[in-house]
């Protein structure tokens, strides 16, 4: 849902969506050596992606734990999903991809691939998305907005990272461009699910009590906290239409009346909805996902449109959702 951001946020979200940023070779990310990764949060944003951080994150997201969108910047999702790969590894979990880490993600596949683009990926797009509710509940679809938008969520890539490997592209059907190969959804069948406050994650158990999946999340905020204690899936809607309730939920604007918004993954709950037994409560996608864990939720759990899609694929009606509130787990 859009939020308000202070100017330093906006800022830094401004300088990583890409605006301005250089050309990005294919052959520098293929080639990129994720050992040469200092593990250190920059004190000043950089303002063009990195080769081997956009490799790490696209070998972290095959493995199964997500760094949330790939946009080439070393940044705390990162460090989270370095942190989720170790806890799955059985390894401590500091976030820092030392030889270890390296050792059992690097392979010898391509990251960076082509693609051409169809005369499907430019049907279904809309010409912008208001960012009133009462606007977006006039509108047919909550669509995305370009074609270069819609294949940076199939490929899980930020728009700006999408533009520079593409800088020249105008992403029209028969055009070949350059995309991340994240690799396929993950498959299996999720027991537990830990909603984790402290660290913004998601963690997805199988019965044997094996580390499936680790997504970066938004749960909840100061002001709309998420519920606490065990809960349930009570199902899965995909591409949910939204019925925004001001008595029941928030406060949009000066919007005071229940509104339908129409569905489409720029939809105010993105492309997928796992409805929670806790009533109003539930885990879903973004219309936003570069700020993920950057911007409070109303209560539910924000994940990328892919990675709430990837979870609702391995979930059913009765697994655990046990919201906490504690650091990372120690290894088993």
């Amino acid at each position: 849902m859009k939020t308000a951001l202070p100017m330093s946020l906006l800022a830094l979200v401004f300088t990583v969506g890409g605006v301005g940023a250089q050309e990005l070779r294919r052959e520098a990310v293929n080639a990129a050596s994720i050992a040469s990764i200092v593990a250190e949060m920059p004190t000043k944003a950089p303002t063009d992606p990195d080769p081997a951080v956009v490799r790490l994150q696209v070998l972290l997201d095959r493995a199964g734990s997500s760094p949330g969108v790939i946009d080439g910047f070393y940044g705390e999702n990162v460090r989270k999903a370095v942190a989720g790969f170790e806890m799955m590894m059985s390894l401590v979990a500091d976030g820092k991809p030392d030889p270890e880490v390296v050792a059992r993600l690097e392979g010898n596949s391509p990251i960076v691939e082509s693609y051409v683009v169809s005369a499907e990926d430019a049907t279904g797009l809309v010409d912008k998305i208001p960012e009133d509710y009462d606007e977006k509940a006039k509108m047919h679809s909550m669509g995305y907005t370009s074609v270069a938008e819609k294949l940076s969520e199939r490929f899980h890539m930020d728009v700006g990272l999408m533009q520079a490997l593409n800088p020249s592209s105008r992403f029209a059907p028969g055009d070949t461009v350059w995309v991340v190969t994240p690799g396929p959804p993950k498959e299996g069948k999720v027991e537990r699910i830990e909603a984790n406050k402290k660290t913004g994650q998601i963690l997805a158990y199988a019965e044997n009590g094996s580390l499936l999946a680790v997504y970066p999340a938004t749960i909840g905020s100061e002001d709309n906290p998420a519920p606490s204690g065990k809960h349930k899936v009570k199902g899965v809607a995909r591409m949910p239409v939204y019925r925004y309730d001001p008595r029941r939920n928030f406060r949009q604007g000066k919007n005071n009346k229940v509104l339908t918004i129409p569905k489409g993954p720029n939809g105010p709950v993105g492309s997928v909805w796992i409805d929670l037994t806790e009533p109003t409560y539930g885990i879903h996608g973004t219309p936003e996902p570069k700020l993920i864990d950057k911007v409070g939720s109303h209560g539910c759990v924000r994940l990328t449109n892919w990675d709430a899609e990837e979870l609702a694929g391995m979930v059913k009606p009765g697994v655990v959702v046990d919201f906490v509130n504690q650091g990372p787990a120690a290894p088993k």
